[in-house]
């Protein structure tokens, strides 16, 4: 679990770091051990239009259009905040119903598991889901996630505040 003082200095900095107008209010920012996210709302389109697939179109259309006129900016930013927070930074945009990632970091996770569990993978990758056991892990953590989301943040809440009650207790190291 990332440490909650360096997470609020990170989001702090960054707050005053964007420029201003890149995104409808404050940016999403969620952090890991390896990686610092960046998600940043941009205004839904305001032309109206005939179908579904048009808006669609026109949310891609921006979002490609705020991906490259960001660019050089973003990575200036990001290497200035990886120097500084020792972690690399990934950026993503929401528009409407739309969320669109332009880099993350995939890291690699040790794990073991007995034949039964990686019977499961084998499964996901002969039905063609996944390509490999490290896709068909990746995409069972992400059902676990979508599934679970609600309980999952409640463990997250749960674990930030077992933080800061551990960070007030008595400083056993003096």
């Amino acid at each position: 679990m990332a440490n909650d003082e360096t997470t609020a200095q990170i989001k702090s900095w960054f707050t005053g770091r964007l420029p201003e107008g890149w995104f409808a209010g404050a940016p999403e920012i969620v952090r890991d051990r390896e990686e610092i996210a960046i998600l940043g709302t941009i205004p839904e389109p305001t032309v109206e239009t005939d179908s579904d697939a048009e808006k669609t179109a026109l949310i891609e259309g921006l979002i490609g259009r705020f991906r490259e006129e960001t660019r050089e900016r973003r990575i200036e930013i990001a290497k200035e905040a990886e120097r500084r927070f020792r972690q690399k930074v990934s950026w993503g945009v929401v528009c409407g119903e739309t969320t669109v990632m332009f880099t993350t970091l995939s890291v690699p996770v040790m794990t073991r598991l007995r034949q039964q569990e990686r019977q499961v993978l084998d499964t996901l990758v002969a039905a063609g889901v996944a390509r490999s056991r490290s896709d068909a892990l990746a995409w069972c953590v992400r059902l676990v996630g979508k599934n679970t989301d609600t309980w999952l943040s409640e463990l997250r809440d749960a674990l930030q505040h077992v933080d800061r009650v551990r960070s007030s207790g008595p400083d056993v190291n003096s």
